[in-house]
């Protein structure tokens, strides 16, 4: 609630401004190329091709560091998986399922070692399969000519991955051999809610939280938004957020248009709202308010011209952006008279 009136508020206030600077001019709005008013606080743009901001990425900016694609490497064992161990002709030497259990194997203990028999502890932990096949190889060949040696992960358990935030099922994966990339990993929690964020997927690894904008995966195959994620990696999904424009001023609808799926220019968000009022507005008064870097920066631009118009196309408008369309010189002029005349009539009446 206190969102909706500070955002009423500053609109408001916007809409005063807009005023004041039209209210300088009896016809065309004139507005040096780039100026600026201290005392007001504000900078003024007149819009030329030239002078025409860049597009502001709202809902698609990333922000935050960027997090490391990474690559798929060999899985390392870590504390609590379980490995199994076959020796061909040696069935005593693999440990068998106890009923009840779907894996059978060692665990690996909190000091990263398993303890095999005949050759007592092996280290396990930080180590690949093959790594740990060669070091049981070589130590059972002591006790077994030639020992054909094969080693498997039973259950892996060390590395897990949290999801949660807007997804459907919030879960804790586990890494495996096969890398585990940011997108399967929100599918294993169920997919996005309706709610979600994709623009703004959070990534906390290693003390650091990095924000990854997955839809630009999904939209365009952009691979460096879809990472491999790492035992210990955070994900989470915020909630989206709605960002909107607001049209004001006269316009057919004056209201909010919501530019959080798409880019929206100023000509499509004057469209939306049913275009200028032809009887009520003064296209050669058209502003854009925007906050850049803590300072209001007013963009006006002049409808009147074809290019003009070719630039309020070209004009991408950003979250929290004011759109605000003045009055003509003539409709102005029109609501005085429609003020005074009553007041001269009841003079006129007084007097007879």
């Amino acid at each position: 609630m206190h969102i909706v009136l500070r955002n009423l508020g500053r609109v408001m206030g916007l809409a005063m401004i807009a005023s004041l600077l039209v209210g300088c001019a009896d016809g065309d709005v004139r507005i040096p190329r780039s100026a600026s008013d201290q005392r007001a606080g504000i900078k003024i743009v007149d819009v030329t091709a030239e002078t025409i901001p860049s597009p502001v990425h709202g809902s698609a900016s990333t922000g935050g560091t960027t997090l490391p694609v990474g690559r798929a490497g060999e899985y390392r064992i870590g504390v609590g998986d379980i490995i199994s161990v076959f020796v061909f002709d040696h069935p005593e030497l693999t440990v068998p399922l106890a009923e009840g259990e779907r894996t059978g194997g060692f665990l690996v203990q909190s000091d990263g070692t398993i303890s095999y028999p005949y050759i007592g502890a092996v280290s396990a932990r930080g180590r690949t399969v093959a790594e740990i096949r060669q070091d049981i190889t070589a130590r059972l060949n002591k006790f077994i000519p030639s020992p054909q040696v094969d080693v498997r992960i039973a259950s892996f358990n060390s590395q897990r991955v949290v999801v949660g935030g807007e997804v459907v099922s919030p879960t804790t994966q586990s890494i495996t051999t096969w890398p585990l990339t940011l997108l399967e990993a929100i599918n294993g929690a169920g997919g996005l809610t309706e709610d979600a964020d994709a623009t703004k997927v959070a990534v906390r690894r290693g003390g650091e939280s990095y924000v990854v904008n997955l839809d630009s995966f999904l939209r365009a195959n952009a691979d460096s938004s879809n990472p491999i994620l790492y035992g210990g990696d955070v994900v989470a999904v915020p909630h989206k957020r709605s960002e909107e424009v607001y049209v004001l001023g006269e316009v057919g609808e004056p209201a909010a248009v919501d530019v959080s799926e798409e880019r929206v220019s100023l000509t499509q968000a004057l469209a939306r709202q049913g275009g200028l009022d032809e009887t009520r507005a003064n296209a050669s008064g058209v502003f854009v308010f925007r906050e850049v870097d803590g300072q209001t920066v007013v963009y006006r631009i002049s409808l009147t011209s074809p290019m003009g118009l070719v630039l309020g196309t070209r004009f991408i408008l950003a979250a929290n952006d004011v759109v605000y369309v003045t009055r003509s010189p003539l409709q102005r002029w029109n609501d005085t008279i429609s003020r005074v005349l009553p007041t001269l009539q009841v003079t006129r009446m007084g007097s007879e």
